[in-house]
């Protein structure tokens, strides 16, 4: 197996595929991510699967297609390669089962038969008594410290009945290290239940496969969430029964909803694949995530920055130890400064893909040629840029720039429309067909020219002009709305729009 250069920085993120991934996931993944980069080491994703009946079909591939979509690509995983492989944890069981023997044979482990109806029966009798729930050490062996004779073990074995090996916590020992974020822990071991390392199914716990991962890996730090430091003795207590050097260790804050509570499914979008979904852009997904307990310090107010600019400024000595709230208003907020600051092109690109798949779903009146124009759909983004919270209402928020309306607002119409008002727009229609001067500045004055002399506000026509080349009461400076539209299409649109609210009265 080859190795990696001595105090090269190695990260690993290493979710379970149980379904979509969690935005606290993506933070563990970005942060790691982040680190490699900036000490220009390494970002390894390890799938840890050795909880068959949570597994998903597929979701293995799922997760790192979702980082691939908010630019966190891994130098090493099972999609990727690399070589300290496999990196999946179901085609690693030999490996585990091998340091499993060791550590029975070192007296580190040892069998128990418990059932899980003796386990129940035990943890109520625990909290009963107040006492916190730990394995009662009924088959800790005599030659362990135990009252469990040997040969009752080995008939057990001999009888194939079904067993776990649990992990021989040593008693009356502290247990310390130096978190990256939280600075000095220490843990009574007295406090420490004996984990089990290997299940009856054969299959490891995370606990057991997870340091061995590392280690065989040659991870150098292991950034995680902080719900994993009541984990971090059983996990230094492996590295010194195998007599490891133990990865250094960061434990990242909770992620909060607003009222200070875990975040959670049940209180809203936790899954990265919905605000995907949703329209959010992975550029502020990861803006947004990144702001989750880190800060560029040192007086700085920035709150935006690209992917690479994160690479650059990360550091760990600036997470900090407090909750961090999970406010998806920041995130809309970011998402609007992206696409304030987004090239034209890239906006009129993605913009295309999506018309195309409207066009798939509408057949109404509409210009193919004149709405693939790239000038068109500039002059679109521009318009509107200010006004959406997302890439895809240039589509869904301001539809009538590329189709024709097939209604309209009721009661904008009720509201805005007078006796007279069809025969007056019949008669500006007439004056906006000799308009040569499409503009918006001249269609102002051409309106308050017409207006003024009938003795009527500029606001008589304006509401009634929107709603009928819009279909809606609301939206840009209808001026350069009208610009943007054309000439033809204004008073293709006002023709119709007439015939359909004729003899609607206020």
């Amino acid at each position: 197996m080859q190795t990696t250069p001595v105090n090269r920085v190695r990260t690993r993120f290493a979710p379970s595929p149980t379904g979509y991934l969690h935005v606290g996931g993506l933070r563990t993944a970005l942060y790691n991510y982040l680190y490699a980069k900036k000490m220009n080491g390494d970002f390894i994703v390890r799938i840890e699967d050795t909880d068959q009946a949570r597994k998903v079909e597929g979701a293995e591939k799922s997760l790192l297609e979702t980082l691939a979509v908010t630019g966190i690509v891994p130098d090493e995983s099972f999609m990727h390669g690399g070589n300290f492989g496999p990196y999946i944890q179901s085609e690693r069981l030999e490996t585990y089962m091998q340091f499993c023997r060791q550590l029975l044979e070192e007296k580190n482990a040892y069998y128990c038969f418990s059932t899980a109806e003796e386990l129940e029966e035990n943890r109520k009798l625990q909290m009963k008594q107040g006492m916190q729930p730990k394995y009662n050490r009924k088959w800790l062996p005599e030659e362990m410290g135990g009252t469990m004779p040997e040969s009752e073990i080995r008939k057990k074995l001999e009888a194939g009945l079904p067993y776990v090996v649990r992990m021989r916590v040593p008693d009356y020992i502290s247990i310390m290290f130096e978190d990256m974020v939280r600075g000095p822990v220490e843990f009574d071991s007295a406090t420490v239940d004996d984990q089990v390392l290997m299940k009856s199914d054969g299959f490891p716990t995370y606990h057991f496969a997870s340091v061995i991962d590392d280690h065989l890996m040659e991870i150098s730090h292991v950034i995680r969430g902080e719900e994993w430091l009541s984990s971090m003795p059983k996990h230094l207590l492996l590295y010194e029964f195998f007599g490891w050097e133990p990865p250094k260790a960061a434990h990242l804050p909770l992620l909060l909803n607003p009222d200070r509570s875990k975040l959670s499914k049940r209180q809203g979008d936790v899954a990265v694949e919905d605000f995907i979904r949703k329209g959010y852009s992975h550029e502020a997904i990861i803006n947004f995530v990144a702001l989750l307990g880190w800060n560029e310090g040192e007086g700085s107010e920035r709150e935006v920055y690209s992917l690479d600019e994160l690479k650059e400024k990360f550091t760990i000595e600036r997470v900090g130890k407090a909750g961090a709230v999970f406010n998806v208003e920041k995130l809309g907020w970011l998402e609007k400064q992206y696409i304030k600051a987004r090239p034209l092109e890239a906006i009129v690109k993605k913009i295309k893909s999506l018309l195309r798949d409207e066009l798939e779903k509408k057949s109404t009146d509409m210009d193919t040629g004149r709405i693939s124009s790239d000038e068109y759909l500039g002059q679109v983004v521009e318009l509107m840029r200010e006004r959406v919270s997302f890439e895809h209402e240039f589509i869904t928020f301001s539809s009538y720039f590329f189709f024709d309306p097939q209604e309209y607002e009721e009661k904008a119409v009720q509201k805005r429309w007078a006796s007279d008002t069809n025969s007056v727009l019949g008669e500006f229609i007439g004056v906006l067909e000799d308009t040569s001067d499409f503009s918006a500045d001249n269609l102002e004055t051409v309106l308050k020219d017409f207006v003024a002399p009938r003795e009527k506000k500029p606001a008589f026509l304006i509401h009634p002009l929107r709603i009928l080349t819009s279909g809606v009461g609301f939206g840009p400076s209808l001026y350069h709305m009208l610009e943007v539209l054309g000439k033809e299409a204004v008073i293709r649109r006002l023709r119709k729009g007439i015939e359909r609210v004729d003899g609607v009265t206020s």
